[in-house]
């Protein structure tokens, strides 16, 4: 009887036991698989699950590994290595390579977004670009009075104040000429949109 010690696992299977099964699976017994499936199994869904993580792909990628043992257990080589290691290294390349399948696929996608956003860009600059015309347009069927005083305010930043000192102007005549401009703009604006 054995005694199995907290924190310890009791091994799944003797190395010797696993190179054996892989002997027969090589020449193709069925059952010899099957004994790889059910003492290995475990082994090779936790490793997987550890560098995956997500359940559902690790049991994909576990049934992949096992598929590949059933395919090149002839290519095991007792003389390179244990059996255990050779089951694991197979598990762990192909874990690594799911995960690395999903990242290039997020990759891919995050790109694809990016080419989208490039897209709406151009359009948005464009649209820019046409109302800018479109303003340029109303501001020339402005008289030069309202043209200069909606100017200096909305482009140069200048209070009523500042634009009325600049043109020699009274503060009730710059507001007069911006607020008919501004009517003018707006009718000009309304009327081609």
């Amino acid at each position: 009887m054995t005694v199995e010690l907290p924190g310890e696992r009791p091994s799944a299977a003797p190395a010797s036991e696993l190179a054996g099964l892989l002997a027969k699976v090589a020449r193709g017994d069925e059952a010899a698989f099957a004994g790889v499936y059910d003492r290995f199994g475990t082994v090779v869904y936790g490793l997987v699950r550890r560098i995956v993580r997500d359940p559902a792909q690790s049991e994909e990628v576990t049934q992949e590994v096992l598929l590949d043992v059933w395919r090149t257990a002839s290519r095991f080589d007792p003389g390179e290595g244990s059996a255990r290691s050779w089951l694991m290294t197979i598990a762990h390349r192909r874990a690594v390579d799911r995960v690395r399948s999903a990242q290039a696929s997020a990759q891919r996608e995050t790109r694809a977004a990016v080419t989208e956003t490039d897209y709406d860009v151009v359009v948005e600059e464009v649209e820019t670009r046409l109302d800018a015309q479109r303003v340029r347009r109303c501001l020339d069927s402005l008289t030069e009075l309202q043209r200069e005083s909606v100017t200096l305010a909305y482009y140069g930043g200048y209070t009523y104040r500042e634009v009325a000192a600049l043109l020699g102007v009274a503060v009730g005549t710059v507001k007069t000429r911006m607020r008919d401009g501004l009517i003018r703009l707006r009718d000009c604006l309304g009327a081609e949109s």
